[in-house]
């Protein structure tokens, strides 16, 4: 019987296969959960929407098409107050925008294919980024952002069916005040995202610019104003950041710790010199 002999690499030894360190489950349950919280949302909308006076139709193509819920509530909300729609799709687009900055991220971290991308587009969103851009790996993040958005894609238009359809039924919208479920779910994803001090002055100068032009302009333009808060922070801390450098008592190369390794230097360079000579 011939021998089996094992080869092995000297001074190396076996190494087990590398595991996730995110089980599958755990990336399931956190996608279902969220999915699942904001996909019943679209019943909001799809009552919000009838009470616009958006059509059935129009309605679900809304769901279907656009599918990013911030942008879809500020359109018929536009609309409702007797907005222009050239304006409220303006305001609608440049809220939608975001996203394509979460594409550019999350390109590189799933590493989909050329022929996949353009699906795939269609479900970048906030939720599905953050469920995606939370995982160790690409093939967890690829799987959190598969069920986030395949769960909120076909509950978020189930619901805003069911909504269209029973908008009758409830009669007057404005009476129960779904209109605010749009805005509620809107600050409820932003807020846990605000972690800065930068970030927190950017979205409560958005606030206070929207609150003063909204009784001065046309419905929609407001929201493109408040787009002007992120320059006007980000010019500020510029500003700020430049005087700093410009005070005598925090430039570089004025303390004691900083002078001594200059002199020193020079001396040995002298020193160095004179031995030479």
């Amino acid at each position: 019987m011939a021998e089996q002999t094992q080869i092995r690499t000297p001074g190396r030894a076996a190494e087990p296969p590398a595991a996730s360190a995110k089980p599958d489950s755990a990336v399931i349950r956190d996608a279902l959960g969220v999915g699942v919280a904001v996909g019943l949302s679209g019943f909001a909308f799809g009552v919000t929407s009838a009470g616009t006076g958006l059509s059935l139709l129009q309605t679900c193509a809304l769901s279907l098409l656009v599918f990013t819920g911030a942008s879809q509530f500020a359109l018929v909300g536009a609309l409702a107050a007797g907005g222009n729609p050239l304006t409220a799709a303006a305001g609608a687009f440049f809220l939608g925008a975001r996203n394509a900055f979460y594409g550019l991220r999350l390109s590189a971290v799933l590493g989909y294919r050329a022929t996949v991308k353009p699906f795939a587009a269609h479900w970048v969103i906030d939720e599905t980024s953050a469920v995606a851009l939370a995982q160790p790996d690409r093939r967890t993040a690829r799987l959190g952002f598969t069920v986030t958005g395949l769960t909120l894609y076909v509950l978020w238009n189930l619901t805003t069916l069911v909504g269209a359809l029973g908008a009758g039924a409830l009669g007057d919208t404005d009476a129960w005040g779904l209109d605010a479920a749009g805005p509620a779910v809107f600050l409820a994803l932003l807020a846990p995202k605000l972690t800065t001090t930068v970030e927190r002055l950017t979205a409560g100068l958005a606030v206070v610019l929207v609150m003063v032009t909204l009784p001065l302009l046309p419905t929609g333009v407001p929201v493109l104003i408040s787009a002007l808060a992120a320059p006007a922070v980000l010019l500020t801390q510029g500003r700020r950041e430049r005087t700093k450098e410009t005070d005598g008592t925090e430039r570089p190369g004025t303390g004691p710790d900083d002078t001594a390794p200059q002199d020193g230097s020079a001396q040995i360079r002298r020193t160095t010199g004179e031995d030479r000579a």
